[in-house]
């Protein structure tokens, strides 16, 4: 809604202040403003109007300065507007408006700016890492169904993951009988020192909300705020430490099969299609299990080691899976498309959010 309703306000808004320029310069027969307007006001009126729709513009390139465009116009319009009070009042409630959305713009740029800082310090290390060919020399010692999705999935001959930066869409929810949001997500992922950078947007009640989840080398944290500006709900410790650290590692299996070398990971038991392995970074260790179809494709992820609120109120180890589907070719990687987070409690599964992949780039140099 906003992508379509604010430009039209924008733009509404501009066109009526071009109609003061036209006012004092004599262009048309401009009854809707009663009062004189000299030429330099006019030039006034004029400037405010394409301020408006510079705005349109940039916030369309998705310009973080929109935001300081719009508020400078809206200042201009409304000195304009109470120097002609009878006629141009109304125009106070578009200025409202955008003045809303400019100060929701804000934090949301401030916000995102936590998130998009990590993400420069990662770039940062992640870029001093060598460029190296994955080959069948380093997956030899691995278990052979995590050699065949490796090679399934198309990492051969390509480049060692350093780095990858993911772009979702999908939906979440936090209980059961709770509406699913709708979400956007972009993801930055870094090997060497265990980072995981999530950041979402997604829609509340009709209302803005965003969300960052922080992992770097065994400390997370997570903040949602509504209008971007209000923290609903803020979790860190030692919990979300190894919840995280899960999280981590199955992304690694997800959407990174070359990472799947490391070190950190120790391959405990192969029983035919499935494996399980314990990853350990920072004094933390987790396992977790994978499943495969016999085209070797990864089609879940299974384990014991993230917590969540439990039926008593308190937080608790539940069973955590990713079921996974509708493996693609991304830019010359066969990876899975889909996929659901589900917690499964003594009374059911429950799926609390889904993802669809858009588009993965790995060994990203800057952002």
């Amino acid at each position: 809604m906003l992508k379509y309703f604010l430009p039209f306000i924008l733009f509404a808004h501009g066109l009526i202040h071009i109609l003061g320029f036209a006012k004092a310069f004599g262009y048309g027969n401009i009854t809707q403003l009663t009062n004189e307007i000299s030429k330099p006001i006019g030039i006034v009126w004029l400037t405010t109007g394409i301020l408006f729709i510079v705005c349109i513009a940039l916030f369309l390139l998705k310009k973080d300065s929109w935001i300081y465009f719009a508020i400078i116009a809206v200042v201009l319009s409304q000195i304009l507007i109470i120097t002609n009070w009878h006629d141009a009042k109304f125009g106070t409630i578009a200025n409202i408006i955008i003045l809303g959305f400019s100060i929701t713009g804000y934090f949301q740029t401030s916000f995102k700016n936590i998130y998009k800082n990590e993400v420069s310090i990662g770039l940062q290390e992640s870029n001093k890492m060598p460029d190296r060919i994955l080959t069948e020399k380093d997956i030899e010692s691995l278990p052979n169904i995590i050699k065949k999705y490796i090679r399934y999935t198309g990492c051969i001959d390509k480049p060692i993951v350093n780095n990858f930066k993911i772009d979702f869409v999908g939906k979440i929810r936090s209980h059961e009988k709770k509406v699913w949001m709708q979400l956007t997500s972009e993801q930055f992922n870094f090997i060497k020192t265990p980072t995981r950078l999530f950041y979402l947007d997604a829609t509340m009640k009709g209302l803005p909300l965003a969300g960052f989840h922080c992992f770097k080398n065994g400390v997370a944290y997570m903040d949602i705020r509504l209008l971007l500006m209000f923290k609903v709900e803020y979790q860190s410790g030692v919990v979300m430490n190894t919840s995280e650290t899960v999280t981590f590692f199955n992304d690694m299996c997800v959407m990174a099969p070359a990472a799947l070398i490391d070190k950190r990971i120790t391959w405990l038991q192969e029983d035919g299609n499935k494996v399980k392995a314990s990853f350990t970074n920072n004094e933390i260790t987790i396992s977790a299990s994978l499943y495969f179809n016999e085209k070797a494709e990864l089609i879940n992820f299974v384990s014991n080691d993230r917590s969540a609120l439990g039926d008593n109120g308190k937080t608790e180890k539940l069973t955590w899976s990713t079921p996974l589907s509708d493996y693609k070719n991304i830019n010359g990687y066969r990876l899975a498309t889909y996929a659901e987070a589900i917690y499964s409690y003594p009374d059911g599964d429950f799926a609390y959010a889904t993802f669809i992949l858009n588009n993965i780039i790995y060994n990203v140099k800057n952002y």
